[in-house]
């Protein structure tokens, strides 16, 4: 399998690389500055360059099977921008599977269902901007016609590996608390290997 990674030097992005290529899978990562970069390996290739770009998305897309977007904000237009670019060359490319990194605010209110968390009192957020982008891109993804999966973990800190934690789709599993960039790396580089999820937001805490 070889994968175009977005966001590989990222802090969900670069626990992806480390589970891809811990399995000995080939990994195109895309990359702003490689020097930040910690990961070498045989099978990584590395790809410099802007994500707003569409030569470089097409460049990194191309030979490969599957996309994994740990892509953030950047407090900018990143994900829209970009997300139309991904989804164009996949298709030319004839790859349907693409994981991505989202937020828990993108999710379903438990207590209102018909609006998202972001847009109600589960959130506590005081800004929705980062929000709003990342459900620009879940809606490209969603109409897109591809075999999505979108990974929402609530709140990110570093924290550590514990390898147990609770799921649940286009929901976030009730009383959250917290999720490590190491579980959710390692729970969104699983979905490879699984369709329990496509077409569906997935909620992720412990």
């Amino acid at each position: 399998m070889n994968i175009c990674l977005l966001g590989a030097t990222g802090r969900v992005g670069s626990v992806i690389l480390e589970n891809a290529l811990s399995n000995h899978l080939s990994v195109q990562a895309v990359v702003r500055d490689s020097k930040k970069l910690i990961h070498e390996a045989s099978g990584l290739k590395v790809i410099e360059g802007n994500i707003l770009d569409e030569a470089v998305i097409a460049h990194s897309i191309k030979g490969t099977d599957v996309v994994i977007s740990a892509l953030n904000t950047d407090r900018r237009t990143t994900l829209s921008t970009s997300m139309p670019f991904i989804i164009k060359h996949m298709k030319q490319n004839g790859i349907k599977r693409i994981i991505t990194i989202g937020t828990a605010g993108i999710l379903q209110a438990r207590s209102t269902p018909h609006l998202y968390r972001f847009q109600s009192s589960e959130s506590k957020r005081k800004s929705t901007k980062d929000a709003e982008e990342h459900l620009k891109a879940y809606l490209l993804l969603k109409n897109s016609g591809l075999d999505w999966t979108v990974v929402c973990p609530t709140y990110l800190p570093v924290g550590e590996r514990i390898g147990t934690y609770r799921f649940e789709k286009d929901f976030l599993p009730e009383n959250p608390s917290s999720i490590s960039i190491y579980d959710t790396g390692d729970f969104a580089f699983q979905q490879l290997f699984s369709e329990e999820f496509i077409g569906t937001r997935v909620g992720l805490t412990y």
